[in-house]
């Protein structure tokens, strides 16, 4: 369990310089308080859409998101349902699968990454579609070959039972057309924010005398940015931790950093510093007592942050961790270890 928590936290996905969309799918089993499946949707390393099992319609996370369910209930209609027909497939799948694997109730974990990056400059593109089980590949399609690729035994007929039956061309229109589609409809309804930077708020915390001094940004947009504590103007690295980014709810981002410092010292020698990557701009706030919240006076504020970042990185960090290796392929059935997949006539998977 400690090694599965390990690789949830450090395989996040990252905002990458060309578009790109990510259809990310789960089953879990063994693993109590959280869903036995859950899927989301993710534009340009904004989670814009998200269910599980517990939930009886997609949901959007995002504001432009929401305003494309209200124009195209088509669109949402065709999301739901692969919402739930993968929740039964993904249900059957992990049951096969234990069985393959000649496993016990333990937890496990099946997951299916697919989607496609598009460079809108030069019209570079690319598809994935790959399946995982355990922290491990499973296996993919290889968009170039237009074949399977099983680095497991256990799925090795799979491979030639999918090669054999004549639908790989049904995969290669959904990771090339289908998905190019999808990513120009979001990006137009998106584009506002995606393509837009956004400053954050800055604060300062601490929540005691002796305890660290945390700086804050929080809202800010796209996530490639750095939040630093600097003395005397230079950037310091010694007595000082700093945190992942996070997502938040409205697809912004937000990042801490704590300032270990003895009351005794000079504290107008220090500030803190929110930068963009690759900007010149900064906000820059100084270390002041009189504009630090404490929990003497701002308790509420702070556990709500505090509730914010653990819910946030639990929930929307493992959802997209899920997908654990990038760059492959797509699928649309349950990876029934028994017989060749067979498509319907709906590409694309949620």
């Amino acid at each position: 369990m400690k090694r599965l928590f390990i690789f949830l936290l450090i395989c996040h996905i990252a905002s990458l310089e060309p578009h790109s969309l990510w259809y990310i799918l789960s089953a879990t089993t063994g693993i109590s308080d959280f869903p036995e499946f859950l899927g989301s949707g993710v534009v340009d390393g904004v989670v814009v859409g998200y269910c599980d099992n517990s939930l009886k319609y997609t949901i959007p996370k995002t504001h432009w998101m929401s305003k494309l369910f209200e124009e195209d209930p088509q669109h949402v209609q065709w999301l739901n349902n692969k919402c739930l027909l993968n929740r039964l497939d993904f249900k059957a799948t992990i049951i096969t699968l234990k069985q393959r694997f000649n496993q016990s109730e333990a937890v496990h974990i099946f997951q299916r990454s697919n989607g496609c990056f598009w460079d809108d400059e030069t019209g570079e593109f690319d598809g994935f579609n790959e399946y995982g089980y355990d922290g491990e590949d499973l296996i993919r399609f290889d968009l170039k070959t237009l074949t399977w690729i099983s680095p497991r035994r256990q799925t090795v007929i799979n491979k030639h039972n999918w090669d054999s039956d004549g639908n790989n061309l049904f995969w290669k229109h959904a990771l090339t057309e289908d998905c190019l589609r999808f990513l120009k409809l979001y990006l137009n309804y998106g584009k506002s924010s995606l393509q837009t930077t956004v400053h954050p708020s800055v604060s300062l915390l601490q929540k005691s005398p002796s305890s660290a001094v945390t700086c804050h940004a929080t809202g800010f947009y796209p996530e490639r940015a750095a939040v630093f504590w600097r003395k005397d103007g230079q950037e310091l690295h010694e007595g000082v931790e700093k945190g992942e980014i996070l997502p938040n709810n409205d697809g912004t981002f937000q990042m801490s950093v704590d300032l270990n410092i003895s009351p005794p010292e000079d504290w107008a020698r220090y500030d803190c510093v929110f930068q963009f990557t690759g900007a010149e701009d900064k906000i820059l706030i100084k270390l002041d007592k009189e504009v630090i919240k404490t929990n003497r006076d701002e308790s509420s504020q702070i556990r709500i942050i505090v509730i914010a970042v653990v819910s946030v990185a639990i929930a929307i960090i493992i959802i997209i961790a899920l997908a654990f290796t990038a760059y492959k392929k797509r699928n649309e059935r349950p990876l029934n270890l028994e017989r060749p997949l067979t498509p319907d006539s709906e590409n694309m998977s949620l």
